[in-house]
C-alpha cells in the first residue's frame, strides 16, 4: 500500500511553530524585528521674500524691527530664523461637517499656538481633509502671527523687577469672548483654566489673575481673545 505524507513547514518538522513574517525582518527566535522609524528631514528654507533674504542675510536681527518699520511677514521661516526656541502646541482639533448636493462633506479644523515661554505668542488655524494637512497649516499660520509680548510686574503688592507676569491690567476680547489678565504677586502662580493657562504659559507669564467671560469653551475665539490681551502689553508699553 501507497502511503501519503504530508509536507509541513519547515518550523513544525522540529517541533516549532512556524515564524510569522510581517513587516520587519525575523531575528534570531523566529520573530520581527521592529522597522526603524525615519525621522522626517528639515527642510532647508529659501527665502523668497526681500525682507526673508534680509533676515537670511542678517541685515535684520530681530521680530521687533521688523515690527517697527511696518513690514509684513509672509514666510514662516523668518520666524524660525528669528526665534529658533519656539514651541509648537496642537490647542483644539474640530470636526466640521456640511452637507451639499454631493452629500455630506467632512474637514478637519486645527488650532495651533507657538511661543518660546518668554515674551512670544502665535496662534494659527488651519481646515482641511486631512488631520495632517490641517495642522501643519494650522502651525504655519500660528508662525507668521507670532507678536512679542512685554512683561514685567505690575502687582502692587510685589513691585520686583522681575518679568513673570504682565506689567498692567490688560483686557482682550474675541468673538463672543472677554478676558483680563491682571498682574499677580510672584509666587502664586497662573489662575486659570486648563487650554487658557498653557497659552499664558506658553507666552511666558508665571502669575497672573484671569477673567474670562462668554463661551470659553470655544478655543477659536478665547485664543483670539487671549492674544489680543497679550498684545496690548507691548503696543502699550
Amino acid at each position: 500500500m501507497s502511503q501519503t505524507t504530508e509536507s509541513k513547514p519547515q518550523g513544525e518538522r522540529r517541533g516549532k511553530p512556524a515564524p510569522t513574517y510581517g513587516g520587519g525582518r525575523p531575528d534570531a527566535k523566529g520573530g520581527d524585528r521592529p522597522r526603524r522609524r525615519r525621522e522626517p528631514e528639515e527642510e532647508v528654507w529659501v527665502p523668497k521674500t526681500i525682507l526673508g533674504q534680509k533676515v537670511a542675510s542678517g541685515e535684520i536681527s530681530s521680530l521687533e524691527e521688523i515690527i517697527e518699520l511696518g513690514l509684513r511677514i509672509q514666510e514662516a521661516g523668518i520666524i524660525k530664523k528669528l526665534l529658533p526656541d519656539l514651541k509648537s502646541e496642537v490647542v483644539d482639533v474640530g470636526i466640521i461637517q456640511k452637507m451639499t448636493s454631493n452629500g455630506q462633506s467632512t474637514r478637519f479644523k486645527a488650532i495651533v499656538a507657538t511661543g518660546n515661554e518668554n515674551g512670544y505668542l502665535g496662534i494659527g488655524q488651519g481646515k482641511s481633509k486631512q488631520m495632517r494637512i490641517a495642522i501643519e497649516k494650522a502651525t504655519n499660520a500660528a508662525y507668521l502671527n507670532v507678536n512679542p509680548i512685554k512683561l514685567g510686574c505690575g502687582s502692587w503688592e510685589c513691585r520686583c523687577d522681575q518679568k513673570h507676569s504682565v506689567p498692567f491690567k490688560v483686557k482682550g476680547k474675541g468673538g463672543s469672548v472677554t478676558i483680563e489678565i491682571i498682574p499677580a504677586p510672584r509666587g502664586l502662580g497662573l489662575v486659570a483654566g486648563g487650554k487658557i493657562k498653557r497659552l499664558l504659559e506658553l507666552a511666558g507669564l508665571k502669575d497672573a489673575w484671569t477673567t474670562a467671560k462668554g463661551s470659553t469653551p470655544t478655543m477659536n475665539s478665547t485664543s483670539k481673545a487671549i492674544l489680543d490681551c497679550l498684545r496690548q502689553t507691548f503696543s502699550q508699553g
